[in-house]
């Protein structure tokens, strides 16, 4: 039985909702994009996989927690999964994959250009990668779970760096969505009138994730019991792919390799 954090999100938890379908948007905002062969970098729990595999003429999950691993084997019979700690891709040959898409797990990464590097050695020539991470300017507080976060120019000049071609854009949202953004984050602002030392920036990230989690999780109960309805309504429709990153709550790039 998976234990559902706040840093996971889960589908099956009305109060995770509106985060849920933040994060399945990435997955229908690529489907343009998906062909050939597709390396999923950090699968998780499944999430998207459903919406990727009809459109790939083959599928690999990747991802660190070895209890997801095997039951994704079990709810996808058939379809591939593997456990691996990355980077580096050890085994993993370059010019490989099609396609290659890495949604919600670079700000976890120590070595994001490595992370990068790996994923560009991968592609075949002429493929993408499509990567979706928090815009830290709508970030309501520090993540102990993020290694770091980025503003839309530093995640730019990083992939800029290393990739041949790249498209910024962001998931960004309609009303209902940013009226939802705006009362987490006055509920956000409210628990953290507490921490008047800063201790959310000055505390090792080790000691600050059950305390975040525990207060997270609340936060959401209460949203979802003071906006009842609204926070159940939102789907991914709701979220929108905005060609200016700067209007996204997450940013959404699209990196290729040239042929």
């Amino acid at each position: 039985m998976a234990t559902y954090t706040t840093e996971i999100a889960s589908d099956k938890l009305i109060s995770d909702n509106p985060i849920h379908q933040r994060l399945l948007k990435a997955y229908i905002a690529a489907k343009p994009w998906i062909s050939g062969d597709l390396l999923e970098v950090g699968c998780g729990e499944g999430r998207g996989v459903s919406e990727l595999l009809p459109l790939a003429t083959s599928y690999l999950g990747l991802d660190k927690i070895g209890e997801v691993i095997q039951e994704l084997k079990t709810k996808f019979p058939g379809v591939e999964f593997q456990q691996a700690v990355i980077p580096p891709f050890s085994g993993f040959e370059s010019d490989k994959y099609d396609t290659i898409v890495s949604f919600q797990v670079i700000e976890h990464i120590e070595n994001d250009r490595l992370f990068l590097e790996e994923i560009y050695r991968m592609l075949k020539p002429g493929g993408k990668a499509i990567i979706s991470t928090p815009n830290i300017n709508h970030t309501l507080s520090r993540n102990p779970w993020h290694v770091r976060e980025y503003t839309p120019n530093q995640l730019k000049s990083l992939c800029d760096g290393i990739f041949d071609q790249v498209e910024a854009m962001g998931i960004g949202g309609n009303e209902k969505v940013w009226a939802y953004h705006e009362a987490n984050r006055k509920s956000v602002q409210r628990i953290m009138r507490f921490d008047f030392l800063d201790l959310q920036h000055r505390l090792p990230a080790a000691v600050l994730r059950w305390p975040y989690e525990i207060l997270n999780r609340f936060n959401r109960n209460k949203l979802h019991k003071q906006q009842g309805n609204s926070v159940v309504q939102i789907s991914h429709e709701d979220y929108t792919v905005e060609s200016n990153p700067e209007q996204g709550l997450d940013l959404f790039y699209i990196l290729r390799k040239k042929d």
